[in-house]
């Protein structure tokens, strides 16, 4: 046999293994999903609110589930198991974010926490600080005092309201309480009356700021569009975020300047990240951005859980009454619970648990995002740049690890096999997020809203506006980065004279 005849027999063979390796190995490597069109991908698939067709089209293609969203490539887990690969076995490697167009406005994802990769060196920094200073065990029992002081402000205020004899929106008078709360925490100060506009106008601004980040957009699903941002995303969000940096600009000010009157060291969150501003470790964009993050993270997380959880209190008057004899044997006559007594109500916490179960405040994780290749999920796998979203919603209802999913069953969190808010081995329940990227916020979060619907429980029976039943509280959702109700709750505080 000729030469020429052998080398074109070798090519031919080595041809044929590549291309097998192309088009057959790889496709077996792929995760089923459903067909995309040319161009769309599977956008007209996600009718709806993201997390329910997701979950639905799991239901056909599996728990791990791969989608075109227009020209972008995305990897769904919607399983523990899946969600134990991409939070916690792989997690260095899809530790990055998937940064939206508007995420993008005024470079804020070169500053921000929630934007920068995991393996970024300022993220580290910037994730050992709060860790550190603001949520650990001595920077919480250092700010208690002020948290409970503005918990028993929104009693007093609940009290004003209750003279009325009206209902009163739930959702937006705790949200009042709690950007209270958390502005103390970070830098010592009231930011609004709890009955002032001005509460309603940073609700707005921190809502409006958390919606146009994650909203669908053009230039998302097709990044050769981004440069025209077609939608206004991007504009739209710059100008947010300069309003925050606006408010936050004189609160810093006053730390630099000692001549102003404001500049006295207050030992908080703000002098620790002044600080590191002063031997150059952050910049003040940096510093405005993060507190930006733990502004709107803080606020509307923990207002939504409280309005969740009191729409199914109100909903299920069995419960409702179990938790306030819980309270009763607790407390006695005691006029305000403290943070001290929560570990006296195992019943509140479990309402609590069932309630994020269900309602969980981000329904999907931010998305991840692929660093490099090397990553597998169910044995999948997962290329560099490939996105990855967490539909937390659904690993939450699966029929496969809950017995009546949608149930609302506090009891499932009670005995000896007691689930954490802190996802370690057991994804199954992971409302706070798993892995290098889960919330560092959990300690905190867990005493504001356990502390609040202690105090509101303890303070006022909670009635639903005249000709409602029970079984008419709404509790369809509205998806965004945090889950909204569709219809806000409304009820009738009714303050308590005499105890059981």
């Amino acid at each position: 046999m000729e030469a020429s005849t052998l080398l074109w027999l070798l090519y031919t063979a080595l041809a044929s293994c590549l291309l097998y390796k192309l088009f057959f190995y790889g496709k077996a490597r792929r995760p089923p999903g459903p067909v995309p069109l040319p161009l769309l991908g599977n956008i007209l698939e996600l009718q709806g609110e993201p997390h329910h067709a997701l979950a639905r089209l799991a239901e056909t293609h599996g728990p791990i589930m791969s989608l075109r969203l227009g020209t972008t490539s995305a990897i769904v887990a919607s399983s523990a198991a899946a969600a134990r690969d991409v939070l916690q076995r792989y997690d260095h490697i899809l530790a990055a974010r998937s940064v939206t167009d508007a995420g993008r406005a005024l470079g804020n994802h070169e500053h921000s926490v929630i934007w920068l990769p995991g393996s970024s060196p300022l993220w580290k920094r910037l994730r050992a600080v709060c860790t550190n200073h603001l949520f650990s065990a001595r920077g919480l029992d250092a700010t208690r005092a002020v948290r409970e002081e503005k918990v028993r402000e929104l009693v007093h205020c609940l009290r004003g309201h209750a003279a009325g004899g009206g209902p009163v929106d739930v959702g937006r008078v705790v949200f009042s309480c709690v950007l209270n709360l958390v502005s103390n925490a970070l830098f010592s100060e009231d930011v609004a009356d709890l009955s002032s506009d001005r509460a309603q106008e940073l609700e707005m601004l921190v809502r409006d700021t958390v919606e146009e980040v994650t909203k669908p957009n053009l230039s998302d699903l097709f990044p050769v569009l981004s440069k025209f941002d077609l939608q206004g995303r991007r504009r739209r969000t710059a100008g947010l975020i300069g309003r925050f940096y606006d408010f936050f600009d004189p609160i810093i000010a006053r730390r630099l300047n000692p001549g102003s009157g404001g500049g006295e060291k207050k030992e908080d969150f703000l002098d620790v990240l002044l600080q590191l501003h002063s031997v150059d470790q952050l910049s003040l964009q940096t510093i405005k951005s993060f507190l930006l993050d733990l502004f709107a993270a803080g606020t509307d997380t923990n207002a939504i859980t409280v309005e969740w959880t009191m729409a199914e209190l109100l909903r299920h008057p069995a419960v409702m009454s179990k938790v306030r004899a819980e309270l009763w044997d607790a407390l006695g006559s005691k006029p305000h619970p403290d943070e001290s007594d929560i570990g006296r109500l195992p019943y509140l916490r479990a309402v609590v648990m069932e309630s994020m179960r269900l309602h969980p405040p981000s329904p999907m994780l931010m998305p991840h995002e692929a660093m490099a290749d090397g990553a597998e999920v169910g044995g999948f796998a997962v290329p560099g740049g490939t996105k990855v979203i967490v539909n937390l919603w659904a690993i939450m209802r699966d029929p496969a690890s809950w017995s009546e999913p949608g149930a609302f069953v506090p009891e499932r969190f009670g005995g000896a096999d007691q689930v954490d808010f802190v996802a370690k081995d057991r994804l199954e329940f992971m409302p706070f997020g798993a892995g290098r990227r889960a919330c560092p916020g959990t300690p905190m979060a867990t005493r504001v809203v356990t502390l609040i619907l202690a105090s509101m429980l303890h303070a006022f029976e909670w009635r639903l506006p005249e000709g409602m039943q029970p079984g008419d509280v709404d509790v369809r959702d509205r998806f965004g980065t945090s889950l909204n109700m569709v219809t806000p709750l409304k009820a009738v505080p009714v303050p308590v004279t005499t105890r059981p």
